[in-house]
């Protein structure tokens, strides 16, 4: 089965490659794409932070790649699958991050941390609700710690 999506809007900054870390240094533009009104974004800026799902075009598929791996190739940090990690490479290249919102326009706002190269389409943007977020205590691989010291 397969699935058609489109962007609504595209990742603009001036990040051209996928490093893995100091994303905070990157401030991002979201614009709307041409064919999406003014309109979508009525009542967004009541919020503080937003869920940008986004494609990366740019990243490789999995499979061909490996469905297990070291997170960023570290032998340290044990072979897990794919499903364990939020690398770029997915079998659908499909992205999620929570970004709080800085500044808006009519057609676009802008956010630090979003982890999506300049050009990047995005499929969907969502507000955060409180009652949207984890509930109770929140259990990680200690190695995802040591990972994401530098990532923000």
């Amino acid at each position: 089965m397969e699935f058609l999506v489109r962007p609504v809007a595209f990742i603009r900054n001036n990040r051209q490659e996928a490093l893995d870390d100091h994303w905070d240094d990157v401030l991002s533009t979201i614009e709307l794409a041409t064919d999406v009104p003014s309109e979508a974004l009525v009542g967004l800026r009541e919020f503080s932070h937003v869920e940008v799902i986004f494609l990366a075009d740019w990243a490789d598929d999995v499979p061909p790649a490996p469905w297990t791996r070291h997170p960023r190739g570290n032998p340290a940090w044990p072979e897990v699958g794919v499903f364990a990690q939020r690398n770029k490479d997915r079998p659908n290249r499909l992205l999620l991050t929570t970004v709080a919102v800085e500044s808006w326009t009519e057609r676009s706002f802008t956010a630090r941390g979003l982890d999506g190269i300049d050009g990047t389409p995005v499929l969907d943007i969502k507000p955060v609700f409180r009652w949207s977020q984890p509930r109770g205590d929140l259990r990680v691989a200690p190695w995802s710690d040591e990972l994401g010291r530098d990532y923000f």
